[in-house]
């Protein structure tokens, strides 16, 4: 059998999975029982998995998620009133083929952020696009951009974007300038694209955060009405995982 000349070919075509799927095949004697069409599949599979793989690897890449997290790991022992039914479901993406929201609510160190990094992962992993902002530090990066006039390609971005998350919202009260923002950015994703926002503020009291009575009667009417909720509450995780001795705590 031509092995070099077939691989050199199989890599020059960048099918790289398939060639590395007929090197494991051709070093195995038994592979030679089966027929062609058997090969054939296996290659094929070997290479759509690579192609999968390097997918998911430039999504993640990507999403600048803040944490490494994965839904598979999620801690439904804790006390934090975290419904294992529904982060399951959320879990299999179906909300975001739908084009729906969520939103995270709870205290600081119940896991808010690591629950919706740990959405946009397995997101990642199901071939959607994701992008992962600290609310505040997007507000910021957007005032520059107006200056700069890179404003309307970052919205752009953001809009097109099909899982957008907006971790630690409603630290403080909105200017007029980031009501304006984030007015664009929910108008922009209304039904087209799915949203998760984090935030120690309950949802009831997310309207004067906003300020502006008309657009905050915009924003949450966009934001609240097909979005699942998961409202944690409880002490902070991170005092749990504390070890009892400071001296021996690691940074």
């Amino acid at each position: 059998m031509l092995t070099h000349p077939t691989l050199d070919m199989l890599r020059d075509l960048g099918l790289h999975g398939m060639a590395k799927g007929f090197q494991d095949l051709d070093a195995q004697s038994e592979a030679r029982a089966l027929d062609h069409g058997e090969w054939l599949a296996i290659l094929l599979e070997n290479e759509a998995t690579l192609r999968r793989q390097k997918r998911f690897e430039a999504r993640a890449r990507a999403a600048r998620l803040r944490h490494d997290a994965q839904v598979e790991d999620a801690d439904f022992r804790a006390e934090r009133g975290l419904d294992r039914s529904l982060f399951l479901r959320l879990a299999a993406c179906d909300w975001i083929r739908q084009r729906h929201g969520l939103l995270i609510t709870g205290p600081a160190g119940v896991g808010k952020s690591w629950l919706a990094c740990a959405l946009g992962h397995k997101a990642c992993r199901e071939d959607f696009s994701v992008a992962y902002h600290r609310a505040p530090r997007l507000f910021a990066t957007l005032a520059l951009a107006r200056g700069d006039g890179r404003y309307a390609r970052m919205l752009k971005a953001l809009a097109r974007t099909d899982l957008l998350i907006l971790d630690d919202w409603g630290s403080e009260k909105l200017t007029d300038e980031q009501r304006r923002d984030l007015l664009e950015i929910i108008e922009d994703r209304y039904e087209r694209r799915s949203t998760i926002v984090t935030s120690q503020v309950p949802v009831d009291n997310w309207y004067d955060i906003i300020g502006n009575p008309t657009i905050a009667d915009t924003i949450l009417d966009r934001l609240v009405h097909n979005a699942y909720r998961i409202e944690l509450n409880g002490d902070s995780m991170r005092k749990r995982r504390a070890p009892e001795n400071p001296e021996t705590a690691q940074a």
